[in-house]
């Protein structure tokens, strides 16, 4: 697996197809600074060398994995979008809605608080 589409194409419904496709969509055009890469089998999105945000799959959920410090962060906002979570992601069931500016602040305030950071994870 090399692409965010290779990905895309092997998840086993159209309905996962449809909602990782849209939320990677979302990211690139929203933040088109950011690079987009598969590692460890799971599209991700970097800048400047450093994670920012990845996303993997379940069969009742799509994973939103920003790294602790971030989940920390946003805990609150994350709870109250109704969202569960766990150690390092948070779920969004498959017939959730997302919530892209709770998505939004995440991202940016990963790659505001990475500024500078000189290793892929913190």
């Amino acid at each position: 697996m090399e692409t965010h589409q290779d990905f895309i194409d092997q998840l086993p419904t159209a309905e996962q197809q449809k909602r990782v496709h849209e939320v990677l969509t979302w990211i690139h055009s929203s933040f088109p600074n950011l690079e987009p890469v598969i590692k460890w089998n799971q599209p991700m999105f970097s800048h400047e060398d450093t994670y920012i945000i990845g996303l993997s799959t379940a069969k009742g959920h799509l994973s939103i994995s920003p790294e602790v410090k971030a989940l920390e962060t946003f805990a609150g906002a994350i709870d109250q979008a109704g969202y569960s979570r766990a150690k390092g992601i948070f779920r969004i069931k498959w017939d959730e809605p997302v919530d892209y500016t709770l998505l939004e602040a995440i991202i940016q305030y990963n790659i505001d608080d990475k500024a500078g950071y000189k290793k892929f994870w913190r």
